[in-house]
């Protein structure tokens, strides 16, 4: 008899680990190894105990993101495969992980492949990474209706910077920046930009680096 892959889940809500626990015993190839509530716990079981497989959440509400700790593992020890995964529609975190050398990525609400699936492709030495975006409704329009500048403002809108403050990081004139959030404005029928900003946290169309990667430790 063959032996099991040793899987360590890191996900900061107890109910998705919950979810991915179900997945791991569903199996009769799989052993959950650890279910952990932070991304830095999964760096350090995985620097004393032998581990095959990795599922980690890219947003954890303390210490360091699963973006960041997943490129730790992968350094540190790279025969361990890790799949990255997210219930936000955020796609800019897909290159960040094929640069960071991540094995597959998985959206858990919009992608078509169950997770299951997307394990054992992984195990068999497959990149699994979607095809094309998740493109949910964003008022009355959906997100691929919004072109890639103003995505990066929305970004900007979510971390309730000022326009000027927005000019500045986009390396744009502020006559763009406010001719940018207006047409998002007559796009989804939003009627300002609170509300535009809003909307996008709540429904994790964007998501900012500062709110993937600004965490408090443990420590503190």
């Amino acid at each position: 008899m063959s032996e099991k892959i040793k899987v360590v889940i890191a996900d900061d809500q107890y109910v998705a680990r919950g979810f991915f626990e179900m997945y791991v015993k569903m199996s009769a190839n799989y052993e959950l190894a650890a279910s952990l509530a932070t991304a830095e716990q999964a760096v350090n079981y995985c620097r004393g105990n032998r581990v095959d497989l990795v599922i980690m959440d890219v947003m954890m509400k303390r210490g360091l993101d699963g973006l960041t700790c997943a490129e730790t593992i992968k350094a540190n020890t790279p025969g361990i495969r890790v799949i990255l995964a997210t219930s936000t529609a955020e796609y800019q975190w897909i290159e960040k992980a094929r640069q960071a050398n991540i094995d597959s990525f998985w959206f858990k609400e919009y992608d078509e492949r169950s997770l299951l699936e997307v394990m054992d492709r992984t195990m068999h030495g497959e990149s699994v990474y979607p095809g094309t975006p998740p493109n949910p409704k964003f008022g009355d329009i959906d997100k691929s209706g919004l072109t890639d500048r103003e995505l990066e403002i929305l970004r900007e809108l979510t971390t309730n910077r000022s326009n000027e403050e927005i000019a500045e990081r986009c390396c744009i004139s502020l006559n763009t920046v406010k001719r940018h959030i207006q047409n998002m404005l007559v796009k989804t029928g939003y009627t300002n930009r609170l509300e535009l900003a809003v909307n996008a946290k709540s429904l994790g169309l964007v998501v900012h680096d500062d709110d993937r990667t600004d965490r408090k430790s443990d420590e503190e």
